[in-house]
């Protein structure tokens, strides 16, 4: 099953990659905070203007709150997101000087990032054999009953660790979130030709 998962989703993403667009390394790390309870192509959108409008971590820094809350105002909880970058980027200046370091404690001080925030950041960053588990992920997972129902997300990260080769953990985290938001959705999943239906607890043949 671990090996038929692989090649499929090495036949539909042979060239996976994440969708949030970024040309800093604190811009993905923003980028990613920001895409809490939101989608990637509404981060893209307000963030093409933040990052035009603020193109250095010392203007974000000294940002006026309420423009960055305008301008990100359409991906929801604005309020919160705006001081986190803000004061992530204060942060990164003071203390890292301006570079977003390959330290998980340290960006899981900051406000707003979690850890599928880190995992993030360091798979795309670093190349670390990371995987983060967003809801995709969850629900691939489950539904492929590589995670029970009632998994949290961290349980869910720690048996794919195990089920998965360490080094294929980074491509497959960008494998199951294209996956789940393309082909096993949530709502009316793609499933009459999916390689893997035998696999999933939903499939009724």
């Amino acid at each position: 099953m671990i090996e038929d998962t692989i090649t499929y989703l090495d036949e539909l993403f042979p060239n996976p990659r994440c969708e949030l667009n970024y040309s800093k390394d604190y811009e993905l790390l923003l980028a990613v905070m920001l895409s809490a309870q939101t989608t990637d192509k509404r981060v893209n959108m307000v963030t093409k203007k933040l990052f035009t409008k603020y193109d250095t971590l010392y203007k974000l820094a000294n940002a006026n709150i309420k423009d960055i809350q305008d301008i990100i105002r359409p991906i929801g909880t604005f309020h919160k997101k705006s001081l986190n970058v803000k004061e992530i980027s204060t942060r990164l200046l003071k203390d890292q000087n301006g570079i977003v370091p390959n330290n998980r404690t340290y960006l899981e001080s900051l406000p707003g990032v979690g850890r599928k925030t880190v995992n993030v950041v360091l798979s795309n960053l670093f190349n670390e054999d990371l995987i983060a588990v967003d809801t995709h992920v969850s629900r691939v997972s489950k539904r492929l009953k590589l995670a029970g129902k009632n998994d949290d997300v961290l349980v869910i990260e720690k048996k794919l660790n195990k089920k998965f080769p360490k080094e294929k953990l980074g491509r497959l985290h960008h494998q199951l979130v294209l996956f789940g938001r393309y082909y096993c959705k949530a709502q009316k999943p793609l499933c009459d030709n999916c390689k893997l239906r035998k696999y999933c607890i939903e499939n009724k043949k």
